[in-house]
């Protein structure tokens, strides 16, 4: 494999796919791959920076172009500095989001329209997508449940949201589900933490054989 493998996890926040991501880059190194993860956004210095104002409490006046705009632009910059040059070396980069985070979010639960939005990342990304898309689906109820249940991350302005924001989001990643569905893999978030695991595991390792 000369080049690398681009993978995605995507999903609402208290789905799990952190912690599967970290479990899944161990066990990848562990095997003598190379791998990288990361997440967005963030992975970089500048985009961290944009991550801070993005999920800021009290930026409640954000309009919601803006807030699609800066995720577009936080995205670009670590994809330029940290994971296209990771994956010219040959590494698996696994992604805590991508692009599909926006169309979720700001194209169908902001309501600014998924291909709109697509569009204003195809110019941050230039048709960069990803080799595959692990998308870890949860009831937006459980998952809000544990994000109050869990004292490892700070509750963000997104998390804010109504309800109803959630579930939009969720009917999002399924209209993504069916848009892309040779490159989206759904998961059901709502197992047994070592099910949803072992599942990842075994579409991240079919996809490493087919390219071996």
């Amino acid at each position: 494999m000369t080049r690398g493998l681009f993978i995605t996890l995507e999903g609402p926040d208290g789905a799990g796919k952190t912690t599967i991501l970290n479990r899944l880059a161990e066990r990848f190194q562990n095997e003598g791959m190379k791998v990288l993860h990361t997440r967005e956004p963030g992975g970089i210095e500048i985009a961290e920076q944009i991550r801070k104002v993005i999920l800021d409490k009290d930026n409640t006046a954000m309009d919601s172009r803006t807030e699609a705009l800066l995720y577009a632009a936080a995205r670009r910059q670590h994809l330029v500095e940290k994971v296209q040059p990771a994956l010219e070396e040959g590494y698996v980069v696994l992604c805590d989001r991508f692009v599909d985070s926006s169309l979720a979010y700001q194209g169908y639960a902001r309501k600014l329209g998924i291909d709109e939005v697509y569009s204003i990342n195809q110019f941050a990304i230039a048709d960069m997508m990803p080799n595959l898309t692990l998308y870890f689906d949860i009831d937006p109820k459980v998952g809000l449940e544990r994000i109050n249940r869990s004292n490892e991350r700070e509750v963000n302005r997104l998390d804010l949201e109504e309800l109803q924001f959630h579930e939009d989001v969720r009917e999002g990643y399924h209209i993504l589900l069916q848009k892309f569905p040779h490159r989206i893999k759904q998961i059901n978030a709502e197992q047994e933490l070592e099910h949803v695991y072992e599942q990842a595991y075994k579409e991240v390792e079919a996809l490493i054989r087919s390219q071996a």
